[in-house]
């Protein structure tokens, strides 16, 4: 698996959510100001090439969507850029969040509960 490019993982993370799209769908979820159609073509073409998305054809138009979930991606690319940055040390990603008020008591909850479950299975 191929690493994304910010404009390839932007429009990835609009695939993620939506699920299938046709490329003008895409263009018009993106922020202002819109970029050319073209362009987006192009960019979703080059996720297309690296084993990103995939497409139904439909005469002259096609609909894309994932072929590599969001989880994959981060498992592959995310989680080690962030375990590096915090010293192989996910509980100081964690500490680093919560004391930067992006992550609430709610959540710590939350992700106890998932460690919890994971653990039982």
């Amino acid at each position: 698996m191929q690493a994304l490019t910010k404009k390839e993982e932007e429009i990835m993370q609009l695939f993620w959510r939506q699920g299938k799209a046709f490329v003008k769908e895409i263009r018009a979820a993106l922020p202002k100001p819109l970029p050319n159609i073209n362009t987006v073509s192009t960019v979703v073409r080059r996720l297309v090439d690296k084993g990103y998305l995939a497409y139904e054809d439909f005469g002259p138009i096609y609909r894309y969507y994932a072929i590599i979930d969001k989880e994959a991606y981060s498992r592959q690319f995310l989680a080690p850029k962030l375990a590096n940055v915090f010293d192989d040390s996910y509980k100081n990603v964690v500490a680093f969040f919560a004391k930067e008020e992006k992550i609430s008591k709610a959540d710590l909850e939350e992700i106890i509960r998932l460690i919890e479950q994971n653990k039982e299975d």
